[in-house]
């Protein structure tokens, strides 16, 4: 040993002990970290340098019944920010506020805020973007999502209903069918980069989102578009409160149409008040009237103890009936039971029901629906109100007969029509068709259902032919067009108000079907608070319907006139409960492939330089021209009814794609 050794000897064994024991602690701390409390460990790791991003699946969509959609998805974008991480207040809030046009110091006030995180703008679409989209500023954020639009605005927009700013639905089918329409979301793992931000990476975890699925509805647009026209155009003619409207196919329960005026547009929702939001054909009762007189016939004829030829005496209009006295609009003699139905006689209705007597009556208007939910696909339908016959009055017979005492839902009257319409069965009234997934699956499906039998199709025949004496030589007549052979209903009746009748506030309505011998289509029309004297159902209601079934008629050529041969009409009827036409049509992959979305739907049209050569449109129908026009990508401007007549620019004009083409019809 040298002297240095021995001198420095303590020392080294020291500081040799201190480095064995410092490497033994260390490979301690190590097992304990790398074996011991190695997953604590892992998941801190994971947490700074990963991050899980969640992926939005877009809303499925909603589709009239020929796939006309009636929503679609946008893109907008959200702009935030953490204040106290961004250091260029200034600067990010002249940028925001020279691309969205509000002042610097709105967002100024906003970029100064002590929250720990704000919203700068939401529903940001892509020109209001610019070049927001390319800047790097810490603890500026832009996020892009998917907001719900509805491109016909306040068509159909009670039963569609709208979505939040979360895109949650809240009102309408996309409130009740939400869990269809939300899809599943994915995620992405995305790791930090060297400078500090997360950024995706190939081969990180990763979850495809689940888009929502499509719904296709039985609603027509076209019929809907011009449901809601006319029913504006009376209300607004007539002076009433608000017009409600049904139009429906009585042979399967389909409703094509539905609708109520004063409307909304259901892009701006919060801008009108909440009372024109709900659909008034299913969740206001009111009592029809006239329009009931068919419940008290039907009973009536279902007895066989009345024949339509048996007489009753009409009292020169004035009966004293108990405590009350009934009148007629018009001093009636002697009328059969026909002409009873076909002049509104109030006094003749209640002297059938007199020999009728009250049970037949209740139970068959509980058989036609009344007093019951129809179990149509939308929440806030109202039962109506049929009261048990121990609850009648002495004089309650005659005034339910007169369609007074018993609350109704424009549906369940509508519905009770198709009875007659159809042979004698109650069907559900169906506003949903389906439900499809993407890949072309179907979820859910509506089959047209038959609730019930109310008479037999002898009974309902009868029924039919009284009710088309009434447009065609009755109260009716201003229903009527010409060659289609119209069969309906009038109803005029008092509001009851503070417990009494009042008489200067009525409901106007009408019901009809055409053809009547084997009617294809069903329309009812409610006026509410007509001023006189379109408080008659035949000078209000009537005139409505009559119109819209005429636009109608001029438009659908599916429609058979009952001049032409109907036997492949009444074979599709017969098979109409079998019918796969459209699952056909919807299950194809094709159909929601959004490769392949309906041009209405693409978010940004790919043939803007196109040019399109205009087909001959003249003679076509309304529908087929805009059908045409529809597949070449130019929009039709449609002015008149009928037939087209002419066409501006003329056939065989070279045109942009997305150029308008003004069809005349005559």
């Amino acid at each position: 040993m040298t002297k240095t050794y021995i001198k420095f000897r303590k020392r080294v064994m020291v500081v040799s002990c201190v480095i064995i024991l410092s490497w033994f602690g260390l490979c301690i701390r190590l097992f304990n970290i790398q074996i011991l409390d190695s997953s604590n460990y892992r998941k801190i790791l994971i947490k700074q340098a990963q991050k899980k991003h969640i992926l939005k699946a877009n809303r499925g969509n909603i589709y009239d019944r020929n796939n006309k959609p009636f929503t679609r998805n946008i893109i907008h974008y959200t702009l935030s920010a953490s204040p106290s991480k961004v250091t260029k207040k200034l600067e990010l809030a002249e940028m925001i506020s020279k691309n969205t046009g509000k002042s610097v110091s709105h967002y100024l006030n906003k970029l100064r805020s002590k929250e720990n995180f704000i919203y700068l703008e939401r529903n940001l679409n892509r020109q209001s973007l610019g070049d927001l989209g390319s800047i790097n500023i810490d603890g500026f954020q832009i996020k892009r999502h998917y907001r719900r639009y509805y491109p016909h605005n306040s068509i159909g927009a009670q039963i569609i209903g709208y979505t939040n700013i979360d895109d949650n639905g809240i009102s309408g089918i996309e409130k009740d069918f939400n869990k269809y329409l939300t899809g599943a979301p994915g995620w992405i793992i995305k790791t930090k980069g060297w400078k500090g931000r997360f950024q995706n990476r190939s081969g990180n975890p990763y979850q495809k989102p689940i888009d929502g699925n499509n719904i296709q509805l039985t609603i027509d647009l076209e019929y809907q578009s011009i449901l809601e026209e006319e029913l504006a155009r009376r209300q607004k003619e007539t002076n009433s409160d608000a017009a409600t409207g049904i139009i429906m196919d009585p042979q399967t329960g389909e409703v094509l149409a539905i609708a109520s005026t004063p409307g909304f547009n259901n892009n701006k929702y919060s801008k009108t008040k909440i009372d024109y939001h709900r659909v008034r054909a299913v969740t206001d009762q009111f009592e029809p009237g006239s329009t009931f007189k068919v419940v008290a016939a039907i009973s009536a004829l279902l007895k066989d103890d009345i024949a339509v030829s048996d007489e009753f005496n009409c009292e020169n209009g004035l009966y004293p009936y108990y405590d009350i006295t009934v009148s007629d609009h018009e001093k009636y003699g002697f009328l059969t039971f026909s002409q009873i139905i076909q002049n509104s006689s109030n006094i003749g209705i209640v002297k059938i029901m007199d020999k009728v007597g009250p049970m037949p009556l209740y139970n068959t208007a509980r058989t036609l629906g009344f007093g019951t939910k129809t179990g149509i696909s939308i929440s806030g339908e109202y039962s109506g109100d049929l009261h048990p016959i121990k609850s009648w009055s002495q004089v309650s017979k005659g005034q339910i007969a007169m369609g007074y005492e018993v609350g109704v839902t424009a549906i369940q009257l509508a519905a009770a029509y198709c009875a007659i319409a159809n042979g004698g069965y109650l069907v559900s009234p169906t506003l949903v068709r389906q439900i499809v997934k993407n890949n072309g699956d179907i979820v859910y499906k509506e089959e047209p259902k038959i609730i019930r039998k109310v008479a037999d199709e002898k009974v309902m025949g009868l029924m039919k032919k009284m009710l088309r004496s009434v447009v065609s030589n009755g109260t009716g007549f201003k229903a009527e067009i010409a060659g289609w052979e119209v069969a309906g209903k009038t109803g005029t009746a008092k509001k009851a108000k503070n417990g009494s009748y009042n008489n200067a506030e009525y409901i106007s309505n009408f019901v009809g079907m055409f053809p009547f011998e084997d009617p294809q289509l069903l329309g009812l029309i409610i006026l509410d608070e007509p001023s006189k004297p379109f408080h008659w159902g035949s000078e209000g209601a009537a005139v409505a319907f009559s119109r819209t079934m005429k636009r109608i008629i001029n438009l659908d050529d599916n429609i058979i006139p009952p001049s032409r041969d109907r036997s492949r009409h009444k074979n599709n009827t017969n098979d109409l409960y079998q019918d796969d036409i459209i699952v056909a049509k919807l299950s194809s992959k094709k159909e929601y492939s959004p490769k392949k979305l309906p041009p209405a739907l693409s978010i940004v049209s790919t043939k803007n330089n196109e040019a399109i050569k205009l087909p001959d449109l003249r003679g076509f129908s309304m529908r087929k021209a805009m059908k045409e026009l529809g597949i070449i990508g130019i929009k039709p401007k449609v002015d008149g009814s009928g037939k087209v007549s002419w066409q501006s620019p003329k056939p065989g004009t070279v045109v942009k794609y997305g150029s308008t083409c003004i069809i005349s019809l005559k």
